[in-house]
């Protein structure tokens, strides 16, 4: 795990989403969406379940306070991921309620996710180029620390961002 643990990724998917993830440890991750559906969403110190498949292979899955079931695999020598996203009915009837900095909106995702209908999910399964690839070490509160912005992928990309 010591070569995946403390990654940053930065990866879009082949139907354009861009996403960006921080493995801060063995069982946390933060993350941002650049683009897509809920692009603008933002999360930090998300439990997750981390597991090495075979060499450079990794799979992280988790549930999101919003009902959201993530799987996403990681094939690091081809520079690959694929993604799978079980979206309540809720989040795709309304992702505008997920578009903020979830740490501080808890309570609202879980409103949300009983207020309204959560299926039938809407199901996203998508490969994706891994376009940066960086080692930060582990639990580094400073790689996802802000709200994301158009360009900012290029601002990281060309270290315009110092973190």
């Amino acid at each position: 795990m010591e070569n995946f643990v403390g990654t940053r990724f930065i990866y879009q998917y082949d139907n354009g989403w861009e996403y960006e993830m921080y493995i801060k440890n063995n069982t946390t991750i933060d993350y941002r969406i650049h683009s897509g559906m809920v692009g603008g969403r933002w999360v930090r110190n998300q439990k997750v379940d981390i597991v090495k498949l075979t060499d450079g292979v990794y799979k992280v899955w988790w549930t999101e306070p919003t009902g959201t079931d993530v799987v996403v695999n990681f094939m690091i020598k081809e520079k690959k991921s694929h993604g799978v996203i079980f979206f309540p009915k809720w989040v795709h009837e309304h992702p505008q309620i997920t578009i903020c900095y979830q740490n501080d909106f808890i309570d609202l995702m879980v409103a949300s996710r009983e207020k309204y209908g959560t299926y039938p999910k809407t199901i996203v399964s998508e490969f994706a180029n891994i376009i940066l690839m960086e080692k930060v070490g582990e639990n580094n509160e400073n790689i996802i620390d802000r709200a994301t912005y158009k360009g900012m992928i290029q601002d990281i990309i060309d270290g315009k961002i110092n973190n």
